[in-house]
């Protein structure tokens, strides 16, 4: 239960902390100590040394998200371009083979602005809560938002644009975005009107995907610019509702990303590529409570950490699926 309400209270914001050693399991102060001598010191600047002059390059996973992205938005655009109704409507609202599916942040925009509970949004909430209870919430971002595709290629291009010192990240506190929740709540229930779902990309993109519509798509473009500009991934790290929303519907999912920290060479390769870095201060030296451990509800779920790790230190894992693992202590971690 700890755990869960550590989990819960990252997500809304606050910041990592170290653990004191008495809250580390014996294994993992054992590790610490084994990590810590001069010869395995010396042995891991060695293999980051390596890693660093070969640079392992990998986009397996993140080939296998933009495919499931385009494939996701083009099977309701064909649908609708099409008339064969196997998917009606956007990526907010819809019914699949006569199920009603509906992003759950969108409901309660639309229940808190109507004040009433609408059928059809109850079961198609109920819907879409248990397929992310099962894959874990923040799957939705990484592997479906269209929003997250242009947002990465953008975050590509501010990279860019950091290395060559022409751009500066401003980062934001992130219980920005659990403020905004309450905001955007509360002027739904106050005004009538869901006004989230005005400045909403993620379905401003999909609605001119499927439909054809414009409207909005400056605002889109805005958001882009300020993410190339001046704050990297500011939509979806500092405002954006349905994030947070899917998290906590995934704190209990099955699939979760792992980490075994006796593979780990803590370099930090994968805190660089992931989008909500936070999720991964446990593979800094020190920050682990146990040798294993399964990454917050917070995480997407992208696996671009699995595709910057060297080691193999950060897999998928299912519970009741995946092989146990077995903590590789006291021997060296060749990459």
């Amino acid at each position: 239960m700890n755990r869960w309400i550590e989990n819960i209270a990252m997500m809304i914001g606050r910041r990592p902390t170290r653990p004191k050693p008495e809250e580390q399991t014996p294994a993992m102060r054992e590790l610490m100590v084994f990590e810590r001598q001069p010869e395995q010191v010396q042995r891991r600047k060695a293999f980051i040394k390596e890693e660093a002059a070969h640079p392992k390059l990998s986009h397996k996973w993140r080939n296998r998200r933009w495919i499931s992205i385009i494939v996701i938005n083009l099977v309701f655009l064909l649908s609708y371009k099409l008339d064969i109704q196997v998917v009606e409507g956007a990526l907010t609202a819809s019914r699949v083979f006569g199920f009603h599916f509906a992003d759950l942040n969108s409901s309660l925009q639309v229940m808190l602005a109507y004040k009433e509970v609408l059928i059809n949004l109850l079961i198609g909430t109920g819907t879409v809560f248990t397929v992310y209870l099962l894959f874990g919430g923040r799957s939705f971002c990484s592997w479906a938002c269209p929003y997250h595709l242009v947002s990465e290629l953008a975050e590509k291009l501010h990279l860019r644009l950091a290395r060559a010192r022409l751009v500066k990240d401003h980062p934001l506190h992130r219980g920005t975005r659990t403020v905004l929740y309450g905001v955007f709540a509360l002027l739904a229930f106050v005004t009538g009107y869901t006004v989230f779902e005005v400045i909403n990309p993620v379905g401003i993109l999909s609605r001119a995907l499927i439909y054809g519509t414009a409207s909005g798509l400056l605002w889109v473009a805005g958001l882009l610019l300020v993410e190339i500009f001046w704050s990297r991934r500011f939509w979806c790290r500092y405002v954006c509702p349905i994030g947070l929303t899917y998290g906590m519907a995934g704190t209990i999912a099955p699939v979760r990303i792992r980490y075994n920290s006796s593979r780990c060479l803590h370099e930090g390769k994968c805190r660089t590529v992931c989008l909500v870095p936070h999720v991964l201060d446990m593979t800094k030296m020190g920050y682990s409570k146990d040798v294993v451990n399964m990454v917050g509800p917070d995480c997407t779920r992208c696996a671009m950490c699995l595709d910057a790790c060297p080691t193999g230190a950060l897999t998928f894992d299912i519970i009741g699926v995946s092989d146990p693992v077995q903590p590789q202590r006291k021997r060296s971690r060749a990459p």
